[in-house]
């Protein structure tokens, strides 16, 4: 697992106490496109599951994970996919 992946992990564990959350690095699925970086990194899928997303649209659950992400949304993370979703009860 590089550090940005851990990065990403650490914030969103921190920032929504997740009861599930996966982070994949989908870089390189997309070597030669925009934004790849060799060694990856630059390409995630997160799939979060939080009691903090309740009461929440999927836009404004998304939007929570970005503004946990912001600082690195701004050069290391080229893209990034988001499913979040409340615990299964």
């Amino acid at each position: 697992m590089g550090k940005i992946t851990e990065r990403i992990e650490k914030k969103l564990n921190d920032s929504l106490s997740p009861v599930f959350l996966e982070v994949i690095d989908e870089s390189e699925g997309h070597r030669g496109h925009a934004g790849y970086r060799e060694g990856g990194e630059s390409h995630f899928r997160v799939v979060i599951r939080s009691k903090a997303f309740e009461g929440q649209n999927r836009l404004q659950r998304q939007r929570m994970v970005m503004k946990a992400l912001a600082e690195e949304m701004k050069g290391q993370i080229h893209a990034l996919s988001i499913q979040a979703d409340l615990p299964e009860n």
